[in-house]
């Protein structure tokens, strides 16, 4: 039971007494009719709801089981007592909701055992073991702790094509519109029923702050909020939460809106907490002449901790508060000279949360306006509110600040919309937050909030990470209160997954070694049509050269071979991808240091060719010059902010490796691609073009590896 519906108690209990609520359904229906109706308990419908006086016969359970037996008899006679009685136990509820539930199952048994007589030895034999390989292995696991947990998701063809954003979303157990106060902890008033009628549709909001770039948390946060109001067809709002001008920038604005779209979502109106600061403002006024709120001028430090001595200020007059605040306003009190608080302590025993600090600094909306601005504790319900919000989605760590949120609306006699929390996700071998990004570009370790290396969104972008990707991953992640800790490889598991669907393939040689073939069988180059994806022809083709000189991986080679390689040796042969072609080596070419610069070989037409290769290669021809950015963790540890992991701090962890430049070659029909284009090059990995692209070089960005050894 909740307190909400303390004052229907009594009338439960003599229901109860006088046994006419006398199954835990009738109990449980009676809850669901209190929790319904606050205000308003009507006997002659509650009774009808309860089913109270509603008696089922013996006889009407026969003939529904009966009934419901002949309809599914073949099944039930294949499957004999392996059949799921459950399924029928449901659909007889469903036509006599207030039959026994034991008298239905022993009716079941009973027909049964007519139908199919006595139980076999093969029907107690035990069941055959699932295929465990088939089973997709669950990504998150629930704690009773907020503790990080190990993800062990596998990416298997039933995560391929596993819950989308809106399933999950259809699936969570979050209130119905109108019937907010069934949520645990959510104060009721007088006016509450009256309010809750005008907000009978679902609307959420995603209300960021613009002072850094969103991560991948964010992506979790967009999903969510954007989601759910797409999945119960809703509105979602995206909101600036700007109230801390001195970090806020306008790039920061425009990347996030640029980020909400690229994953495929479009807000339903862009709002900023700052349109509402003349509101916000007066609200303030009304909670100091309730006697809710007063001017302290206790220090920062001062109120830190828990369980902290009350403000010495926290009686003074009201009308002393009203002028101080106004004074607050004018810019005649210093910065960190006062305050405004509310009266309420909350759950993690925080006393008197501020609601207004003085900032001497301009607005990027406001200007000059305002020296005053509100924190998070007091503008975010109250702009949820103003906006209408039935679902107020957010992370863990907000949990402790729902008391304050139902206080304040409650206070103010403004409606109350329903904080829901979820669990925080966090990535391994990474930072997300926008204090540390910063301090890693100032270092000069990382270049900027889109650095490959980074898990920004814009990073990711840049990197070649598709939106698709990511807003699966968070699908597969679901929504759960305990808190994640995933390993980067998951997300790259179904990154690579779906470009190896979406991704043309492409040649390109990273490390070049010259190869001359000294019997190409033309005078001239050859254009060759090979398909984008190979194991698809119908999707497209793209055009190749091949002329006599040609350049493979310098990798690709060996004077004298290994156990194990099977690709050019002085003695071995290999083929050439999508050329027909088999090379033999006949001469190796090396500069004064003994380096090999060139290989020159004999070709043979793959038919004719005395023995197969063991191997085929990619090859480039006539190429274009390609820069290509390879990456690697940026972090050597999984948690590099643990100081029992790293007790230098995260900028000692750093790998100052981990972003390497190759100057590679390409096939011709690279040139010309857009920024962002993806390709996958054979027997290398999955690339991304990236904005640093001109007319005269194209420059890439690995995005993941292949699942195979190359090198094969």
């Amino acid at each position: 039971m909740k307190p909400q519906m303390a004052n229907h108690v009594p009338n439960l209990v003599d229901y109860i007494m006088t046994e006419k609520l006398d199954s835990t359904l009738r109990v449980d229906k009676a809850i669901e009719y209190a929790l319904g109706h606050i205000e308003k308990f009507i006997v002659k419908d509650f009774e009808e709801f309860c089913g109270i006086g509603v008696i089922v016969t013996p006889e009407q359970i026969e003939n529904a089981v009966e009934k419901l037996i002949n309809e599914n008899k073949e099944e039930i006679v294949t499957k004999r007592y392996r059949y799921n009685t459950g399924l029928l136990m449901q659909k007889v509820r469903n036509i006599l909701p207030w039959a026994d539930g034991k008298l239905i199952k022993n009716e079941i048994d009973v027909q049964f055992v007519t139908l199919l007589g006595p139980k076999t030895e093969l029907d107690l034999a035990p069941p055959p073991k699932q295929d465990k390989k088939n089973k997709a292995k669950s990504d998150v696991v629930e704690t009773k702790t907020n503790k990080p947990v190990k993800n062990e998701l596998k990416v298997t063809e039933e995560t391929k094509t596993a819950l989308t954003i809106l399933d999950v979303m259809k699936k969570l157990n979050f209130h119905k519109p109108g019937e907010n106060f069934k949520s645990d902890e959510y104060v009721i008033t007088e006016n509450t029923h009256k309010l809750l009628q005008e907000h009978l549709k679902v609307k959420t909001r995603f209300p960021p702050e613009p002072n850094g770039i969103l991560h991948i948390g964010h992506a979790k946060a967009i999903n969510i909020n954007f989601g759910y109001a797409k999945a119960h067809g809703g509105t979602c709002y995206l909101r600036y939460d700007d109230t801390n001008p001195e970090k806020e920038e306008e790039k920061f604005f425009v990347a996030i809106k640029d980020m909400v779209n690229w994953l495929g979502y479009q807000p339903d109106k862009i709002t900023h907490s700052s349109d509402y600061f003349d509101q916000l403002y007066e609200w303030a006024v009304t909670l100091i002449k309730a006697g809710l709120a007063y001017v302290c001028h206790q220090t920062a430090d001062e109120m830190k901790g828990f369980n902290p001595e009350p403000s010495p200020w926290r009686d003074r007059p009201i009308a002393e508060n009203l002028q101080l605040f106004e004074d607050m306003k004018n810019g005649k009190i210093d910065e960190g000279a006062a305050t405004l608080r509310m009266k309420i302590t909350l759950e993690e025993g925080k006393l008197d949360p501020v609601a207004y600090r003085v900032k001497f600094f301009p607005h990027y909306r406001t200007g000059d306006k305002w020296c005053i601005y509100p924190t998070y504790d007091y503008t975010h319900c109250l702009c949820d509110s103003l906006e209408n919000i039935t679902h107020s989605l957010c992370t863990k760590e907000f949990q402790s600040r729902r008391s304050s949120y139902y206080w304040l609306c409650n206070a103010l006699n403004i409606y109350c919309p329903v904080q829901w929390e979820y669990g925080r996700l966090n990535v391994n071998y990474t930072v997300v937050s926008k204090r540390k990004i910063a301090k890693l570009i100032d270092c000069g370790i990382v270049k900027d909030w889109d650095d490959p290396r980074l898990y920004t969104l814009t990073a990711l972008r840049r990197r070649g990470f598709p939106a698709e990707a990511i807003n699966n991953f968070c699908a597969q992640l679901g929504v759960t209160g305990a808190q994640s800790a995933v390993d980067p490889s998951m997300l790259e598991a179904l990154v690579r997954d779906h470009l190896n669907h979406s991704a043309p393939r492409q040649m390109v040689v990273l490390e070049p070694l010259k190869i001359t073939l000294e019997n190409f069988p033309s005078n001239k180059a050859i254009q060759l049509e090979i398909p984008k994806f190979p194991d698809n022809p119908e999707s497209g083709i793209r055009n190749a050269t091949l002329d006599k000189v040609i350049f493979i991986e310098r990798t690709d080679f060996m004077e004298e071979g290994i156990k194990g390689f099977r690709r050019l040796t002085k003695s071995q042969p290999v083929g050439l991808k999508y050329a027909g072609l088999v090379l033999s080596v006949t001469k190796i070419v090396k500069d004064n240091k003994g380096v090999i610069t060139e290989v020159v070989c004999k070709c043979v037409d793959v038919k004719e060719a005395s023995e197969k290769p063991k191997a085929f290669i990619h090859w480039v021809s006539n190429p274009i010059e390609v820069r290509v950015n390879l990456f690697s963790p940026l972090f050597n540890h999984k948690n590099p902010e643990d100081p029992n992991e790293v007790p230098g701090g995260y900028l000692s962890d750093c790998n100052l490796d981990s972003h390497k430049i190759l100057n590679g070659l390409a096939d011709i029909s690279l040139k010309g691609t857009k920024i962002y284009d993806k390709f996958q090059f054979e027997r290398i990995g999955f690339f991304s073009v990236d904005p640093e692209t001109t007319n005269d070089l194209v420059v890439v960005n690995q995005t993941v590896g292949l699942r195979e050894d190359a090198g094969k």
